[in-house]
């Protein structure tokens, strides 16, 4: 075999961790150790045949393990001096209320490009007011855009227990709304992005969108590292990154309770707005960039 002891990562040492890969910015090398190196409770997850409220607990105290980090988070926050902030209250498309932090450039004239943000979280947990979020909306509206950031209803944790498609519904909603009030914004065009579970979130809203007929208020979709698929506690093979990493920072036994709440009977583990892995050609034609 081949020596792989130059690779990066858990490609050239098995036994490598995200908290001591050199390549990891320091920051946060500071900002893991508050929980050990590790995201998530320092707690075994419960496994496949546990019950729905033995997830829920689980999802819980991951999101307060996570928050641990927030001070610490808080103080490295930038002033962002040039950015305007405010929140709006909606009505969601299930009658409940959803509250959207917009943050825009101070000096904003005319219109410019939108950013619907939906956060991580794996869909059941976090929140749009932590302060990474709040950071990234800044960065963004810093950068010359305007920023509209999600609350939606989560699976689990402080927003729950509200199952899918409670939150895709609520982002849906986000989304039209935003569309509808472009002019009042300031906003041109509008590209969905989110990462983790808001990656899942912003191709599920797009493949919505199209089902329903107003997929062409949508400008684009970025996703970053999108948990899209519901069985990463056993990857199949293609899924060839997702086991290199399994392990770094998250592993696929965490993933087990995030599923169970999301989608508790499983009735929707092969159904591209729930796991958009599954999305087939048809599903994707057609879809905005």
């Amino acid at each position: 075999m081949a020596d792989q002891s130059n690779l990066p990562g858990k490609l050239g040492n098995p036994n490598s961790t995200l908290a001591t890969d050199s390549r990891l910015d320091p920051r946060l090398t500071t900002l893991l150790a508050v929980n050990d190196g590790r995201l998530g409770p320092d707690a075994t997850p419960p496994g496949e045949g546990a019950s729905h409220a033995q997830c829920l607990e689980y999802c819980a105290a991951f999101e307060e393990s996570s928050a641990a980090q927030h001070p610490l988070a808080w103080d490295a926050m930038p002033e962002f001096a040039q950015v305007d902030t405010s929140t709006e209250t909606i009505a969601g498309m299930d009658g409940n209320e959803i509250t959207l932090h917009i943050h825009r450039p101070s000096n904003q004239q005319g219109s410019l490009p939108g950013i619907v943000h939906l956060h991580g979280g794996g869909m059941v947990m976090m929140t749009a007011q932590d302060p990474g979020n709040v950071r990234w909306r800044n960065s963004l509206a810093n950068a010359g855009l305007v920023v509209v950031g999600v609350e939606f209803r989560n699976g689990g944790g402080r927003l729950g227990n509200y199952p899918f498609p409670a939150g895709l519904n609520d982002c849906a909603s986000a989304t039209q709304w935003t569309f509808a009030n472009r002019e009042r914004l300031g906003i041109s065009t509008i590209v969905i992005s989110g990462e983790s579970g808001g990656g899942n979130l912003s191709i599920a809203t797009a493949l919505q969108a199209k089902r329903d007929g107003w997929v062409d208020q949508i400008g684009g979709t970025y996703a970053m590292c999108p948990y899209i698929a519901g069985c990463y506690a056993h990857p199949p093979e293609e899924l060839v990154s997702l086991r290199e990493n399994d392990g770094y920072l998250l592993d696929g036994p965490m993933m087990v309770p995030l599923v169970n709440v999301y989608d508790p009977t499983r009735d929707n583990a092969r159904n591209p707005l729930a796991w958009p892995m599954h999305a087939q050609h048809a599903d994707l034609s057609g879809l905005p960039p």
